[in-house]
């Protein structure tokens, strides 16, 4: 087996193909709220929270005009958007649903809850939050790693949450 890679790696941003930058901002800008880095007119556009250079990057440069890939081909499945808290989901949920944008599901996995959704290009997009790693379930006794699971995730104590960050 080869060497472990070293644990300071991390995903520091995706590109993204898009096929109408001003729409796809519409969403990432407008409805999760991350932050226009630098924009290059309709070819490219790179957005942020928290005033890194970039998480996201969107462009256009093989896909102007294009469609979504269709079923059974290969590609990104989803990009996952970390929110550091609870109530920081739960604003992007309200966010969600203010804007009319459907979710495909809501799962609790034990180390995490998600939400799964589609951008405007039909890219899935998970938003998600970390449990604590000491919360994290493990496997029985003499197993090792994590014990994830599918489980649902309740809205309304999500949404709750949210607004009560907010008092």
């Amino acid at each position: 087996m080869a060497e472990p890679i070293d644990p300071g790696v991390d995903i520091g941003h995706v590109h993204l193909k898009v096929a109408d930058i001003d729409r796809a901002l519409g969403f990432y800008r407008d409805v999760l709220g991350f932050d226009v880095t630098q924009r290059l007119g309709d070819q490219a556009a790179f957005i942020s929270a928290g005033g890194y250079h970039h998480h996201i990057g969107l462009n256009t440069w093989e896909s102007r005009g294009g469609s979504p890939p269709p079923p059974g081909t290969t590609g990104l499945y989803h990009v996952a958007i970390r929110y550091p808290t609870r109530a920081a989901l739960g604003d992007a949920l309200r966010r969600l649903r203010e804007a009319g944008i459907p979710l495909e599901g809501a799962t609790d996995h034990g180390v995490s809850e998600a939400l799964y959704l589609r951008d405007p290009d039909d890219n899935g997009v998970e938003l998600y939050v970390d449990r604590p790693k000491e919360d994290w379930p493990r496997p029985p006794e003499g197993g090792s790693g994590v014990a994830m699971h599918n489980a649902p995730v309740d809205l309304q104590a999500l949404l709750a949450e949210a607004d009560a960050k907010k008092d």
